[in-house]
């Protein structure tokens, strides 16, 4: 399974419902930095494990606070599975850091499962238990380009052309999405909030395919509140302007920063600048938007 990072290009939060959570009006892009999930069924009990691998494999834990784990044990639960699974995660994207490296597992481990406990369920009915599982889950199956309202999990695709480069900065840490989104409330208290809406313009941009016109369009709320939370986070997205960036942003709920670039050349001489600075722990670069979760072809024994 093969299952990719999203970021959202623009992130239009209300304030706070009755449930805690805050309604969304987000347009997400899956790009191509993936984390891969291998899952082997055991016919000997029902047990979900989980082995990870790979650059942050330290971050994840492997008991059932995973979020593979518990996609695993909630299709058990709901469909009365009796057979387990051995999980191995190969993780490239960041934990933490605003790029739904967590959702992104768990929706690959959806589909792997449904397919390796010959479940048969359909799109709609994964994105049902996805949607039980988190916010960003859903959009993690279907990938591509989408309008993610609620709370972030009610999903419908929307039109996008061309290809979008993208450098990351990968900082060092994490950052708690509830305590951006507490600092968000505290930085907001006597404002008043509009029902979220995602600009126009954005959907006018990923429609022309135009870099420069998604330059202009890219907004996210929780921008704010992450860099009260990390201010150093500025220095970087300065940066990667002055270097020749189109647009910088904080990726979701951060800490990742974001920059577009004109083309791949730009992306590569932007990620080298990057790299250089000392201002972030790695660059990663990618281009989206990408399809969602998925099973790869199995290798060809020659």
């Amino acid at each position: 399974m093969r299952s990719p990072a999203k970021i959202n290009l623009g992130l239009s939060v209300g304030p706070p419902r009755p449930d805690g959570f805050h309604p969304l009006a987000t347009i997400y892009q899956a790009v191509a930095l993936y984390d891969d999930v291998t899952a082997v069924v055991r016919d000997d009990d029902s047990s979900v494990s989980v082995e990870v691998v790979g650059d942050f494999a330290n971050d994840v834990p492997t008991d059932e606070t995973n979020l593979a784990v518990r996609a695993a044990q909630l299709l058990q639960a709901e469909y009365d599975v009796e057979e387990g699974v051995d999980l191995t995660i190969r993780k490239t994207i960041p934990v933490a850091g605003g790029m739904a490296g967590g959702s992104t597992d768990a929706a690959a481990t959806l589909v792997a499962c449904n397919r390796l406990w010959g479940l048969q369920l359909s799109q709609s009915e994964l994105q049902h238990i996805a949607a039980e599982l988190g916010s960003d889950v859903p959009f993690c199956l279907v990938g591509h380009t989408a309008l993610g309202r609620g709370r972030g999990e009610q999903v419908t695709e929307v039109m996008s052309r061309g290809t979008f480069h993208w450098v990351f900065a990968i900082a060092d840490g994490g950052l708690s999405t509830p305590s951006v989104y507490r600092e968000l409330d505290r930085l907001r208290p006597l404002r008043r909030v509009e029902t979220p809406q995602v600009r126009p313009e954005l959907l006018s941009a990923l429609l022309s395919g135009q870099p420069g016109a998604l330059a202009v369009a890219l907004s996210n709320d929780l921008q704010k509140a992450a860099l009260s939370l990390r201010p150093e986070l500025g220095d970087t997205l300065q940066f990667g302007l002055d270097k020749g960036a189109l647009a910088a942003q904080v990726s979701g709920s951060g800490p990742t920063c974001l920059f577009l670039a004109a083309d791949s050349r730009s992306a590569v001489d932007l990620a080298v600048e990057l790299a250089e600075s000392g201002l972030c722990r790695m660059v990663r670069q990618a281009e989206g938007p990408v399809p969602g979760a998925r099973i790869l072809p199995a290798p060809v024994n020659r």
